[in-house]
């Protein structure tokens, strides 16, 4: 989620990802993600990349089920709360999966979701990963 450059979803594909969605705003983004990933993707492997608002995109995907989400928006951004919402309200997390959260250690503080709880946190200097699980 603001897939960027897209290299988190690039990484996923080259370990063997069965599927990879990107969301991003920015349409030039996304283009040069599709045809970077479309260079790496294995004939057995399904991606997409999603242009818009990543609130309103979530939406869209449910209800389907992720093992793996990667949230990093812009650390100065009022995203956070909103898209952690949205993936608790269409239960967008597998029952065994895992979302990361990328975020400035000193700007953005992890807040309680429904039905998630932080199961660990890294700190590297001023970013900061919370990766939140499924209560169980």
């Amino acid at each position: 989620l603001c897939a960027g450059s897209g290299s988190m979803g690039a990484e996923a594909l080259c370990r063997g990802a069965a599927l990879v969605v990107g969301i991003d705003k920015w349409a030039k983004a996304c283009s040069i993600i599709r045809q970077n990933w479309q260079q790496m993707a294995q004939a057995q492997q399904e991606f997409r990349v999603l242009q818009g608002d990543v609130v309103r995109r979530l939406k869209t995907l449910a209800p389907q089920q992720f093992d793996h989400i990667y949230f990093d928006p812009p650390y100065a951004s009022d995203l956070y709360q909103p898209v952690l919402d949205a993936i608790a309200q269409y239960h967008l997390l597998d029952s065994h999966g895992e979302l990361a959260v990328e975020h400035s250690s000193n700007y953005w503080q992890p807040q309680p979701i429904p039905n998630l709880e932080i199961c660990r946190q890294k700190v590297y200097g001023n970013t900061a990963l919370t990766f939140y699980c499924p209560l169980v």
